[in-house]
């Protein structure tokens, strides 16, 4: 961690609860202000675009430009920023900017880290890519003629885009910082299935034409369907083609052969980074491996004492592949998997309120994950108005795992954390709409723990469900670390999660290649979930009777998208505000 950002915490650590006082605002406050509105504006117009948990995208006529010039030209005025916010003395902040400042700094410091180290030039990953993400700005709500004809025009900026990615990613393979060849295999289903794409009224960017508001007079709807299929046909599709041969004919044959993170060029402070990063701590990856057998060891304890309560009579091993393999616990359909997510999401509606107390007005809803990209993406994944459920290859969806997997996705985890955010209007934007994975990562896997208390875990399968996704977050980190830092080759990263989990023999072959290609990002969670889990202890023996469950989980939400050392400086204010009584607890509310 800089220097700079320990002196902050240890301010953080001294200062006044936050809103404890009234302030007005100083000349370092305003100069704060001004540089995170100017940079956070000038943020969103230089890479709005939409993914499958937000869309920044807006009403702009053009994609993100990605071109290296354009990357290294965002690098010096982050650069600047950093600059900027060294002229200011944290002292002279106000509380509240304290926070803002020790959450805005390490947000613009890796923004500018992952320019430096050039990782623009690998933008994909066995999970996510920029290719597939770009169908999600479909699902933006349209209401306009203008809404629309904006849309496509980001259409017909696709093969601009594109061939500026194919360009750093051939600049890339140039230097070996690249994908890992192991992973690769079948990675290009989701291009071919637009490349090769004959009708565009059957492509997922065709979705918004299906049904247009009313307000907009028939006449003009039928131009903007018209418009949509010459953008899909003409720079859609092509678009896809041609990133479809650079795939199968360059970056495939000539992607590193090597795993590790660290095997690449600059690759030691590339993981580094990507620790800083996705944690928000200053540990390194010998210490996060042993964090993560520590937990394993934790974990496989608590899973034999419910193997006891089944009265299941054979091996760790054996009952594994009877979880793995017993029809009892698989949906026969996809309406059935949808149909049980939802029941679990509406019992936890009933008992949400008995632990937070404080709720979001915004819903989310239950969407399958598109037929494209399921067979590589994980169970399901949430955001903001939306649980993504896979319902590709049923056999590997046991439902023993899908109520930590609904927890941890809607409510009480990433779509309920995520409305909370939303509405938390006097944050700046940059906290607001930022995202933080240790922080939502790490509350998503504490909401899997919670369920417990909130008696949605109905059988001991269901509680053993749980207990494997505790341990597949505990094995990512030895096998991440393992992976980047140790040089364990892939087979002995599917042996590690198989034999400690009861994830599928799918779900385990998708998770490691997703380790291995997205180094760093598997950290979060577990982490997260630690520093939670030990806050909550400490307020639990600080505050003894004092102690209020909804009050402590309210000061954990209303701090929006935090560090972790930031989040553990708040927590701390609460249980000292608490201590003295009520009326100064709340005032001590974020």
């Amino acid at each position: 961690m800089p220097a700079l950002n320990l002196r902050i915490a240890a301010l953080l650590l001294a200062c006044a609860p936050l809103h404890a006082l009234a302030f007005a605002p100083s000349d370092a406050d305003k100069r704060f202000q001004a540089i995170y509105e100017k940079e956070w504006t000038w943020r969103q117009e230089q890479t709005g675009q939409a993914d499958e948990d937000t869309d920044t995208s807006g009403d702009n006529t053009r994609l993100p430009d990605v071109g290296a010039p354009a990357q290294q030209a965002r690098l010096k005025v982050w650069e600047q920023v950093l600059k900027d916010l060294d002229g200011i003395d944290p002292a002279q902040l106000s509380a509240e900017n304290r926070i803002n400042l020790a959450i805005y700094r390490p947000q613009v410091e890796n923004l500018a880290a992952e320019v430096r180290l050039r990782a623009y030039e690998m933008p994909f990953n066995s999970d996510s890519s920029f290719w597939s993400n770009l169908s999600f700005m479909a699902r933006r709500q349209m209401k306009t003629a203008d809404d629309y004809r904006a849309y496509a025009s980001r259409l017909r900026d696709v093969p601009r885009h594109f061939d500026q990615h194919i360009a750093n990613m051939r600049a890339g393979l140039a230097r070996g910082f690249t994908v890992p060849r192991a992973v690769l295999d079948g990675r290009d289903v989701s291009i071919a299935a637009v490349a090769e794409l004959k009708d565009p009224e059957q492509s997922a960017f065709y979705a918004p034409y299906r049904k247009m508001p009313a307000r907009i007079p028939a006449a003009e709807q039928e131009a903007l369907r018209k418009e949509a299929r010459a953008a899909i046909r003409e720079h859609v599709v092509p678009a896809f083609g041609t990133l479809l041969t650079f795939f199968r004919t360059e970056y495939v044959p000539k992607a590193r052969t090597t795993l590790a993170a660290e095997a690449m060029p600059g690759g030691k402070d590339f993981y580094a980074q990507q620790i800083r990063e996705y944690t928000t701590l200053d540990l390194s990856a010998e210490q996060i491996h042993r964090i993560g057998l520590e937990e394993v060891a934790r974990i496989r304890a608590e899973m034999q004492e419910v193997i006891e309560q089944t009265g299941f009579k054979g091996t760790f091993a054996e009952f594994l592949t009877f979880l793995r393999t017993d029809p009892q616990f698989y949906a026969k359909t996809p309406q059935q998997l949808l149909d049980r997510a939802a029941w679990i999401s509406k019992r936890v509606d009933g008992e949400v309120g008995k632990f937070i107390g404080t709720l979001p007005r915004g819903r989310f809803t239950i969407v399958e994950v598109p037929a494209d990209i399921a067979p590589f993406w994980t169970a399901g994944r949430g955001g903001l108005g939306t649980y993504w459920l896979n319902t590709y290859d049923l056999p590997s969806r046991p439902l023993y795992n899908l109520p930590a997997l609904t927890l941890h996705e809607s409510s009480p985890g990433h779509s309920l954390q995520a409305a909370l955010a939303q509405e938390q209007g006097e944050q700046p934007a940059f906290r607001r709409d930022n995202y933080i994975s240790a922080y939502g990562e790490g509350w998503a896997l504490y909401t899997e723990k919670l369920g417990k208390e909130m008696g949605i875990y109905e059988t001991p399968y269901e509680d053993f469900g749980r207990l494997t996704y505790e341990m597949w977050r505990a094995a990512r980190l030895v096998i991440d670390t393992g992976v980047h830092h140790k040089g364990w080759s892939r087979d002995q990263a599917l042996a590690y999660l198989r034999d400690h989990t009861a994830l599928s023999e799918h779900e385990v072959t998708t998770e490691v290649d997703r380790y291995i290609s997205w180094p760093g990002q598997a950290l979060s969670y577990k982490l997260g979930e630690i520093a939670i889990v030990r806050l909550r202890a400490e307020a639990e023996r600080e505050l003894g009777p004092k102690f209020d469950i909804k009050a402590f989980h309210d000061a954990v939400l209303k701090q929006g998208s935090v560090t972790l050392p930031v989040l553990e400086s708040q927590i701390r204010a609460f249980i000292a505000a608490s201590k003295a009584g009520p009326a100064k607890a709340a005032a001590a509310a974020p």
